[in-house]
C-alpha cells in the first residue's frame, strides 16, 4: 500500500471533539515543512534547469489531476500579476480540462493519452519543461503525459509524496515529498496537497526571482490591477527612492510600472 494511503494515526474521529480534530490536524501539518526540507536538493536542481530552459525562452508546464491539478493551474495563474511574466510562460493543465477546475470530471484521470494531447495544444517542445504532480504517484493521465514528453526529449519533473512511484520512473528531476498518512485516510488535499503547493511556490518564486523578476525583496513587475496593489506599488517607490506619497503617485502614472519608475529614476530623485 502507498504512504499517502495508508491508515490515519488517528481513530474514532466522530467522537473527537471540535478541539482534538483541529490541534490533531495541526500537528500533523506541521510536519510538512519538514519532510520538504529533506528534498531541497531535488528541488534545487530543477529551479536550476527551469532557469536555464526560461531563460533561453522556454515555458514551464504543470499537469495533474484533482487537487494536484488545480494546484499547479493556481500557481500558473499567479505568475503573469505578481511579477509581470507574460501570460502562457507558465501553464498550468488539468485531466478533465477546465471544467474539472470547479468539478470533479469522472475517470479524466485515467486516460494515458490525454495529457500528451493537451500538451500538443500549446506545441510544446524540447525547449521546455515539463512537471507531473500527483500526490500518488501514479496518476495514469500525469504518467502517460511525462513518458509520451520524455520520448521528445522535453525535460520532466515530478512532485509526489510516495517514493519508487510510477511518475517518479518518468522524470528526469522527480521530487517525492513524504509526509506520512493523512488524518483522514487518503485524504492527499491535506499534507499531500500542502507539501505541493509549498514546493510549487519554493519553484516558481525562485525562478521569477533568478530571471530577474524580484529587485531587492519587492516585485517590481507585478500588474497594477486592483487598488491594493497600486498602493503597493506607490510605497514601493517611496522607499526606493525616497520621495512623498504624491510623487510616487504621480511618476507610477507616468510610467505604468514600479519597474519603469525605479529603472528612470535612480539617483536622480
Amino acid at each position: 500500500m502507498s504512504i499517502t494511503e495508508s491508515s490515519s494515526y488517528y481513530n474514532h474521529l466522530e467522537k473527537m471533539s471540535i478541539n482534538e480534530l483541529l490541534t490533531s490536524i495541526n500537528k500533523e501539518d506541521k510536519t510538512v515543512p519538514l519532510a520538504i526540507e529533506k528534498v531541497i536538493p531535488q528541488v534545487e536542481k530543477l529551479v536550476g534547469v527551469i532557469v536555464e530552459k526560461m531563460s533561453s525562452g522556454g515555458r514551464l508546464f504543470y499537469i495533474g489531476a484533482g487537487t494536484s491539478g488545480r494546484l499547479g493551474i493556481l500557481d500558473a495563474s499567479e505568475i503573469p500579476p505578481t511579477y509581470g511574466m507574460p501570460h502562457g510562460k507558465v501553464i498550468g493543465l488539468i485531466a478533465g480540462g477546465d471544467q474539472a477546475i470547479r468539478k470533479a470530471v469522472e475517470h479524466a484521470e485515467d486516460d494515458t493519452e490525454q495529457a500528451w494531447k493537451d500538451l500538443l495544444m500549446h506545441n510544446i517542445t524540447a525547449q521546455d519543461v515539463l512537471i507531473g504532480i500527483a500526490a500518488s504517484g501514479r496518476t495514469p493521465y500525469v504518467i502517460g503525459g511525462l513518458k509520451a514528453a520524455r520520448a521528445q526529449g522535453i525535460i520532466t519533473a515530478c512532485i509526489t509524496c510516495n517514493v519508487q512511484t510510477a511518475v517518479a520512473q518518468q522524470a528526469d528531476y522527480p521530487v517525492e515529498v513524504i509526509v506520512g498518512p493523512e488524518v483522514v485516510t487518503g485524504s492527499t488535499r491535506m499534507k499531500a496537497g500542502t507539501a505541493q503547493k509549498l514546493v510549487l511556490n519554493m519553484i516558481s518564486t525562485t525562478v521569477m526571482i533568478k530571471l530577474g523578476r524580484v529587485k531587492g525583496n519587492k516585485m517590481v513587475d507585478m500588474q497594477l490591477t486592483n487598488n491594493k496593489l497600486v498602493d503597493r506599488g506607490i510605497r514601493m517607490i517611496m522607499e526606493e527612492l525616497g520621495v512623498d506619497q504624491e510623487k510616487a503617485d504621480a511618476l507610477l502614472k507616468e510610467f505604468g510600472s514600479v519597474r519603469r519608475v525605479i529603472d528612470s529614476y535612480t539617483g536622480h530623485a
